[in-house]
């Protein structure tokens, strides 16, 4: 007897099985008992997450034998044909592979005719944004006054690529992407009536895997399950995952909150041994990060399987609520540019390091008083200030552009920002020294905008300080601007130097007008 795929075999088989798409049931529930059946349908959303299964289920609704509800007996012949994919009038359209308008005129010229077993005939069109514009076309007049007996059920993936046309004659409904706990609960269930074990840390990490897709939680557990030979422990679901033992995780977290630059790089150099994937590492480590904040905000939250409660207890002690804000966000940026990197190690190993430059400053460190923030027409002396040198440079000279880099501002607010330059930072303190060129960003609304894109940064609430610099200060600005400058006067030379222009010059007198020069990058 051939094996049936986990999921195949749990397919939901009617509405009461359906999972996370509680929304949807409920309209169409609703639409089959009052008997106001729309005659189009279209569901969209990701994949697995149910949108072929409710269609069929849909089929049966409409077709049982017992009549149209929204509980259909499953034991008829019609609930069986269409479960085993045999039902004559439910006719399933790939649309990826029927994109010529020749197929789909084909496909509607049977519409006209009664269905042969059923009590309505329905069109399923999966993919249905695949097919062309000239498909469309064919479809749209038919979609628009069908006959009585036809119902159209169309999935996609990618709705912004369907006709607006066509989306105005269908009831749409998107279906969610499912949860990481609502997975996890779906596959404990499965495995136990499957007569199995599961290490919960396992299913765990299936389900962070499948990203918000039940079928992909299946595929995967049944892969896990052969590669494991039916041993679903922990570590064979990280071996089959290529993804980080949480212990490497753990230790790289405690690592950077001791700041331990040696230390980190010696724990990446092992991790290195496994060839892992950087990008699910970095993912382990925000999510790591994410949990300590919560155990930390909320005490005795329960943070789920993967990581032990007296684990997270501990790092919640080692680090400032801010600095796991600051951390986590470096985290997830670090992980979506992870691929511009030269290679993943590297790019990971930066990541960490960028986490390390924003350390804390101690209290020993800090100016006992800093200036409020001072007119902009004035400019104050900042080496009488009462704030000792030391102040102004225990932070790494990139550690400023690094923070703006993470900064989700623009506008007057971003110039504001790079023509500033960190004086020093205690706790939800902030102080800049801003370029007297960059004066004229300086308002109330830009200081606010800043302040509040710094504490989604650091975490929590940040006053802001603002003193006006001496002439000449470095800033962002300023080195863009070298940097700039320093491309313009490159480019000039390598057009001046060109053996063509000179060939110009020479023998039509051509004249090189400089201002003109623009540099392509």
């Amino acid at each position: 007897m051939s094996y049936l795929v986990l999921a195949r075999k749990w397919r939901p088989r009617d509405f009461s099985e359906i999972v996370g798409q509680e929304h949807v049931v409920r309209a169409l529930s609703n639409a089959l008992d009052s008997g106001r059946v729309h005659h189009a349908f279209l569901l969209t959303g990701t994949r697995g997450v149910g949108k072929t299964t409710l269609a069929r289920i849909l089929a049966k609704c409409l077709n049982c034998e017992a009549g149209v509800s929204s509980k259909p007996d499953g034991s008829c012949a019609a609930c069986r044909e269409i479960d085993e994919g045999r039902f004559v009038d439910l006719l399933e359209v790939d649309a990826a592979s029927r994109t010529k308008v020749d197929d789909t005129r084909e496909l509607l010229d049977n519409v006209q005719y009664a269905p042969s077993r059923g009590r309505f005939k329905v069109y399923l069109i999966d993919e249905v944004h695949m097919l062309s514009t000239h498909s469309f076309n064919a479809l749209l007049k038919t979609l628009e006054e069908p006959p009585p007996h036809v119902k159209f059920l169309l999935a996609t993936t990618d709705p912004q690529k369907l006709p607006v046309t066509v989306l105005s004659r269908c009831l749409q409904f998107n279906l969610k992407r499912l949860p990481v706990n609502l997975i996890a609960a779906r596959l404990k269930h499965i495995v136990a009536a499957e007569g199995m074990q599961a290490e919960p840390a396992a299913i765990e990490l299936l389900a962070r895997a499948a990203d918000g897709s039940l079928r992909d939680a299946l595929s995967l557990l049944d892969q896990l399950i052969a590669f494991s030979g039916g041993k679903l422990t922990e570590g064979e679901a990280r071996a089959m995952l290529g993804t980080v033992d949480r212990a490497h995780t753990v230790r790289l977290l405690e690592q950077i909150a001791a700041g331990d630059a040696t230390g980190v790089m010696q724990s990446v150099a092992a991790l290195d041994e496994y060839a892992p994937d950087y990008a699910a590492a970095l993912d382990d480590l925000a999510t790591l990060i994410q949990k300590v904040a919560l155990r930390q905000a909320i005490a005795g939250y329960a943070a789920g399987e993967t990581f032990a409660p007296e684990t997270l207890d501990s790092l919640a002690g080692r680090m400032p609520p801010e600095d796991l804000q600051l951390y986590y966000q470096l985290a997830i940026v670090g992980r979506r540019d992870l691929d511009l990197a030269p290679e993943q190690r590297s790019g990971f190993e930066m990541v960490l390091l960028r986490m390390l430059a924003f350390r804390p400053a101690q209290a020993s460190d800090v100016p006992a008083r800093v200036p409020r923030t001072t007119s902009v027409g004035a400019a104050p002396d900042i080496k009488s200030s009462n704030a000792p040198a030391a102040s102004r440079g225990l932070l790494p000279d990139d550690s400023w552009r690094t923070m703006i880099g993470a900064l989700d501002v623009q506008g007057a607010a971003r110039q504001l920002a790079i023509n500033c330059t960190l004086l020093a930072r205690e706790q939800n303190q902030v102080w800049l020294l801003l370029d007297p060129r960059g004066a004229h960003f300086r308002t109330r609304q830009t200081e606010e905008t800043l302040a509040g894109a710094l504490g989604r940064v650091l975490g929590g609430e940040i006053q802001l300080q603002i003193e006006l610099a001496e002439a000449g200060t470095q800033t962002p600005a300023r080195e863009l601007a070298q940097a700039a400058e320093e491309r313009l006067q490159a480019a000039r030379v390598e057009l001046e130097s060109d053996s063509t222009v000179r060939a110009l010059q020479e023998r039509l007198g051509a004249t090189l007008i400089s201002d003109s020069i623009k540099p392509l990058n």
